[in-house]
């Protein structure tokens, strides 16, 4: 298990809920890349609305036709680890935003008991 306490990086990547790699979601190449490189955890959040470089916006009310939400991808490891990671993001995010924060990771714990749930 990967322990992480104190100073971090966290990296955010909003990209379209549409987005594809090789046929397959572009949040989910991200998220298994960032699995397979080891870091700490990356989550995948998809919005309800939202708008980017395109100036359209995005939303998800009934009456809207738009499908293509914006996703936000969070990854927070060790500044290095995460820096070590960005040429990943590069050959991957053709279009979209990557920002990173400074932030402290004050409690990291993982679940005991493998996939199924808590155990006490």
């Amino acid at each position: 298990m990967t322990r992480l306490t104190g100073r971090a990086l966290r990296v955010t990547v909003f990209i379209g809920e549409n987005d594809t790699w090789h046929h397959k979601p572009l949040y989910s190449e991200i998220v298994h890349r960032a699995h397979a490189a080891g870091l700490a955890g990356a989550s995948v959040f998809r919005g309800v609305e939202g708008f980017g470089a395109s100036s359209l916006i995005h939303t998800s009310r009934l009456l809207s036709m738009s499908e293509d939400l914006p996703v936000a991808i969070v990854i927070v490891d060790t500044e290095e680890r995460v820096r070590a990671f960005l040429p990943e993001l590069d050959g991957l995010v053709g279009e979209g935003l990557v920002i990173l924060d400074d932030c402290e990771v004050v409690r990291y714990t993982g679940r005991s008991g493998g996939a199924g749930g808590r155990t006490s």
